[in-house]
């Protein structure tokens, strides 16, 4: 849409919308993958694909397709473990102009059929092995036209005829909807989340400018590429970088690869870094390629985090962002880390550039600094809504701005603490309790790993404070004496009424902590929801 320039003529502000419209994300692949032709791209294993290599099994895969009617607007969906394909088969939709969702491998096929129906998908990828799980999906999502079969091993689909076509940036504009992703689920009903190509852009802006990313990545992506592990592979395919790929994460391995492939920046999650403290010796490895380890999904333990960097090295950024902010929203950089005090270690930083946050209350208006309020976000990472849950967005963008659900305070040097997601604060007793606070100091005590802490329904307080905890290995919890510690650091209304020792917490498949499922058994009788 053309505006009016002042002093101009409708012809020359036509032309000066045009001149200065949005970068999308086709434009960014096309520009990656034109810079850097002998550079490795992608390693998987023993497959080593240089940047021609992908730029020619993207024009096949463009191709591929293109024959199955992917254009402007056109859904595909994929079902695959870590493979180059993984982010192929998303660029080539995107240089279509299609929208993309990636489905999780650990979810079941009734949640794969939920969602290609949502996304009314015409095309679903899979990887061999999961042929069949991908015809069950077919037969059952009536928009689904066509099961695209890609081998274990990588490349072409065995039946496909060899075709080529010449890439270029796409019909899509800014505003078209690229990446459809269906939020994890732990409040309830996955809901669709529609990207625009302005959003993603701005996540590889963002990531580019304010997340320490090194001049040569070198990149290790554990988790899966369909999601948000894939948001880092623009910038460092822009950089001239290499993405080393694997499946799933193995505490020992995943050492091994950081030192064979001098892998330099890698994504984590707090549990992930808590299973390499506890189950590794990474002090012993040779990880002085390590330059950023960006952490997500969650807070970590100030005390944990502390004990990482001691181990791992000064090497910490933590990332905070939703699905419905492209992943962004702030940083806490690597230089606030080593600054921070052990209370600092717990803030999710500051704003990343280009990114408007308030603190606000129930009415919408600035909480006082220091008390706590829901974080309320503006950017261009902001999605343009939920699919098909018109109520559900108006929610979310009320007043232009990104709800997102979580409480959080700030401190006079402008640093942002998450205090609890909004569905989760605890009530008990006439007093409201964040989770992450009681959980931080679980985890200061010397026989606790790592704790997650919900509110269980009783007939007196209301809810109380239950405790889930995991030992540190070779460690017994003394229950009364942790009990005993909180009620001494936090006070008697902080201190779990219930602990639960366990050797494990569920998680979610992005690895976030499933507190749904701790709740679920304790409020199965409640007129209260499950949240």
């Amino acid at each position: 849409m053309s505006h009016h320039v002042p002093g101009h003529s409708a012809a020359a502000s036509a032309a000066a919308t045009t001149a200065s419209s949005g970068v999308t994300l086709g434009d960014l692949i096309m520009q990656a993958l034109s810079r850097h032709s002998l550079s490795e791209a992608f390693v998987a294993g023993d497959r080593r694909l240089t940047y021609a290599h992908v730029r020619d099994l993207l024009s096949q895969y463009v191709a591929a397709l293109a024959r199955r009617g992917v254009g402007l607007g056109v859904g595909v969906t994929m079902l695959s473990p870590n493979m180059p394909e993984s982010w192929i088969v998303q660029a080539a939709t995107y240089l279509l102009g299609g929208r993309f969702t990636g489905l999780q491998t650990l979810a079941s096929v009734t949640d794969h059929i939920t969602v290609c129906e949502d996304a009314e998908a015409t095309v679903l990828v899979v990887t061999g092995p999961l042929e069949e799980h991908g015809r069950q999906v077919l037969a059952e999502v009536d928009s689904l036209r066509h099961l695209m079969v890609i081998p274990a091993a990588g490349g072409l689909p065995e039946d496909e005829p060899p075709a080529v076509r010449s890439l270029d940036r796409g019909p899509a504009t800014e505003m078209d909807v690229a990446w459809l992703q269906y939020t994890g689920g732990t409040t309830g009903k996955p809901k669709g989340v529609m990207q625009p190509h302005r959003s993603m852009v701005q996540m590889v802006y963002a990531h580019m400018a304010d997340f320490e990313q090194p001049h040569l990545p070198r990149y290790l992506a554990a988790a899966p590429l369909t999601h948000a592990a894939g948001l880092a592979v623009i910038p460092t395919l822009l950089r001239g970088g290499t993405v080393v790929i694997e499946q799933g994460f193995e505490p020992s391995r995943f050492l091994d690869v950081i030192e064979a492939e001098h892998i330099n920046c890698v994504n984590g999650i707090p549990t992930m870094i808590y299973t390499l403290l506890d189950q590794e010796r990474p002090e012993t490895r040779d990880l002085s390629s390590l330059e950023v380890i960006w952490y997500a999904t969650g807070p970590m333990s100030p005390v944990r985090l502390a004990e990482a960097r001691e181990r791992i090295g000064p090497v910490f950024s933590q990332i905070y962002g939703q699905t419905e902010s492209a992943g962004i929203g702030t940083v806490l950089t690597k230089a606030a880390h080593e600054t921070a005090s052990l209370e600092q270690l717990a803030s999710c930083g500051r704003p990343v550039i280009g990114n408007r946050i308030r603190l606000i209350d129930d009415d919408g208006h600035d909480v006082p600094s220091g008390e706590v309020g829901e974080i309320a976000m503006q950017s261009r990472g902001v999605m343009q809504g939920y699919r098909n849950l018109p109520d559900e967005t108006e929610a979310a963008l009320k007043g232009g701005w990104l709800h997102t659900g979580d409480l959080a305070r700030q401190d006079a040097e402008g640093l942002i603490y998450i205090v609890d997601r909004k569905k989760d604060m605890i009530i008990s007793g006439g007093f409201n309790i964040y989770a992450s606070e009681v959980e931080a100091v679980l985890t200061t005590h010397p026989s606790v790993g790592s704790a997650a802490v919900i509110g269980v329904p009783d007939s007196r307080w209301g809810e109380i404070v239950t405790a889930f905890v995991v030992p540190r290995p070779g460690r017994q919890v003394d229950i009364p004496a942790l009990q005993s510690h909180v009620k001494q650091v936090k006070g008697s209304m902080y201190a779990p009424k219930k602990v639960v020792v366990v050797d494990s917490l569920p998680a979610t498949p992005v690895g976030k902590i499933d507190k749904k499922r701790l709740r679920a058994p304790f409020w199965a009788d409640s007129t209260r929801d499950v949240h």
